[in-house]
């Protein structure tokens, strides 16, 4: 008895998030294919499309993971973009961080061409990509997560329904901004250990034993205490984020002042180390006290 095959789903974005979630996908039975400017992405296997508009044309789901709102309107956009070629009736799934009213705009065009989208940044960064533990953060009308559901339930642990179309775009920026701002108070709290004194090595093992700090951020601890600053998550997309969520916060007169100040830390940490992992802010405070009298 033959079996249908499971959709054949197209990236446009095929990065380090990307290529782990296709990789699970894969592995759940998926078929899928892929676009970037480049032509490159994944370790090889993966088929490449010559342009967004192409590989919108022969897929059932597009999959949008790109680093921030341009990349996104350049790739969906224009005669060559996704948009152009998506038939009505498909399914686009954005999981790239973007500002809530991109998205707003996007549903409205794509409710035009009779697209159906969703919403669906998430949470997690590499390892938890390549483990299919991601947590997607879904906005969207329940139905259409309900199709999407056994996508989601490949690349991730647990789908959280958000609301409408944008809820999962804000929800994003909520736990990204909770996360730079935390990691920017460990981070002074470092700093301060080494101004004073304490043994650099004793105040990292200790930090890493300590509840307050959560499991991620003592991730982030332990590279800093190597200097190993590998990029799971880059400065420049967590700021990015972080401009994203002062930009809407300001639209909706929300006072994030401890979120503020911990934007201007990390746009530090992104001229300095734009593609190392955001945790290279405990090195730039860090040479801030380095030879201090």
């Amino acid at each position: 008895m033959s079996t249908t095959p499971l959709p054949l789903i197209g990236f446009v974005g095929f990065g380090a998030m990307a290529s782990r979630m296709g990789a699970n996908l894969v592995k759940a039975g998926y078929r899928i294919a892929a676009y970037t400017p480049s032509g490159k992405g994944g370790d090889g296997s993966t088929r490449f499309v010559a342009s967004p508009h192409a590989l919108a044309q022969e897929v059932d789901i597009l999959i949008a993971c790109v680093p921030d709102d341009e990349a996104l309107g350049a790739s969906l956009h224009g005669a060559q973009g996704a948009l152009a070629g998506l038939k009505a009736g498909s399914m686009l799934i954005n999981t790239s961080t973007v500002a809530p009213e991109t998205t707003e705009a996007l549903a409205t065009q794509c409710k035009a061409r009779g697209i159906t989208l969703i919403d669906a940044p998430v949470a997690g960064s590499t390892p938890e990509a390549e483990s299919g533990n991601l947590i997607v953060l879904a906005g969207g009308s329940p139905e259409d997560i309900s199709h999407a559901q056994p996508l989601f339930d490949a690349i991730g642990r647990l789908t959280i329904h958000a609301g409408p179309i944008g809820s999962g775009a804000k929800l994003k920026l909520v736990i990204n901004g909770i996360m730079g701002a935390t990691l920017a108070v460990v981070a002074e709290g470092v700093t301060y250990g080494l101004a004073a004194g304490l043994d650099r090595t004793m105040l990292f093992d200790a930090l890493d034993e300590v509840p307050v700090i959560s499991p991620h951020h003592k991730r982030k601890l332990k590279a800093a205490k190597t200097g190993d600053f590998s990029p799971q998550f880059p400065a420049r997309l967590m700021q990015k984020d972080m401009r994203l969520l002062m930009t809407d916060a300001a639209r909706q007169t929300a006072p994030l002042p401890a979120m503020a100040a911990a934007t201007q830390g990390l746009s530090l940490t992104r001229r300095r180390h734009p593609d190392q992992d955001y945790s290279a802010l405990f090195a730039v405070m860090e040479s801030l006290v380095a030879n201090t009298p």
